[in-house]
């Protein structure tokens, strides 16, 4: 098995992350930064891949004017990068944790991709992606991407790559759902969207996952933020709950989990293993100002400390 994964990151960010102990409208807040990265979900998917030592190509957009974090980060972690790139710069995102754990998010615009360049990406991007065992497709879509021509995009990536991971939000997310990816992980949030009504508890969750699987989706994995995540696939369904952990930034722990997923699955471990080991990896990542796994022997430590339990 070759174990190569492909991540794509249509819009991708640097995200600036502090902390502040309140954040208070209209006054100055003054932040401790705890990091500049170069991110976008896919990215933070490679990092933790890379990490566990697997062999990852990266692709999507990035703005020409600002892209050489982007090419140190690629290259610091030895990823084959095969980015478009397009004129503008990439978009920069500010998330402040506040002193009990939680983030105010600002994503700002970035660059605008041509009709050109998204047929260009789209024909260069599946005459190869079939050479991948697995292909995570995340984020949200750039301007002048339409949800119409991303659902085109992924119905056609899934005739030569049938393994898509799929992390995504809002339009993107309804629009990537109608080409029947093989995994999603949406948040509650998110699903409760989808599902177009409130999923109070935990059978709510799995009844609204189950409908997703009679859609075609073989793996739906819900991360439920401190309380967790769900895996429903169709040998049950298993929740993983983390020990508590001081909070230094949720930036990114929801990429860590799509990452130990991946790497899970291509190792051929089991559902109970693989979420087990998904769900340490993200909560390694809030304890931290960035993504990534820093040792095995953290890992390790941290996967006995994670409750799993099968539901239903």
């Amino acid at each position: 098995m070759s174990r190569r994964v492909a991540t794509i990151t249509l819009n991708p960010a640097y995200d600036l992350v502090g902390l502040c102990p309140d954040i208070v409208k209209g006054t100055v807040n003054r932040v401790k930064t705890a990091g500049l990265h170069a991110a976008g979900k896919g990215n933070n998917v490679a990092k933790v891949l890379r990490d566990l030592g697997i062999d990852v190509t990266v692709s999507g957009f990035l703005g020409k004017e600002n892209q050489e974090g982007f090419q140190h980060f690629f290259n610091e972690n030895q990823m084959n990068n095969r980015f478009h790139l397009v004129s503008g710069r990439t978009r920069i995102n500010v998330k402040l944790t506040e002193k009990y754990g939680d983030v105010t998010d600002f994503n700002f615009s970035g660059f605008h991709v041509t009709e050109e360049e998204w047929n260009q990406f789209i024909d260069d991007s599946l005459s190869w992606l079939g050479q991948f065992d697995m292909v995570v497709v995340s984020g949200s879509l750039p301007e002048g991407v339409s949800p119409e021509s991303f659902t085109d995009w992924m119905k056609r990536l899934q005739q030569c790559c049938p393994c898509i991971i799929f992390d995504s939000s809002r339009e993107a997310f309804v629009a990537g759902l109608k080409a029947t990816p093989w995994l999603v992980k949406p948040n509650r949030h998110e699903l409760e969207i989808w599902a177009g009504k409130p999923l109070p508890d935990l059978d709510s969750i799995i009844d609204a996952a189950h409908a997703l699987r009679h859609k075609g989706i073989a793996h739906v994995v819900i991360s439920l933020g401190e309380q967790g995540a769900l895996w429903v696939n169709a040998s049950g369904a298993w929740l993983a709950k983390p020990p508590y952990c001081e909070v230094i930034s949720t930036v990114g722990a929801g990429d860590s989990m799509v990452g130990g997923l991946v790497y899970g699955l291509l190792m051929r471990e089991s559902s109970e293993h693989t979420l087990r080991l998904a769900t340490a990896v993200s909560a390694l990542t809030v304890s931290q100002p960035n993504v990534g796994i820093r040792s095995r022997t953290e890992l390790a430590s941290m996967m006995s400390r994670i409750q799993l339990t099968s539901v239903r």
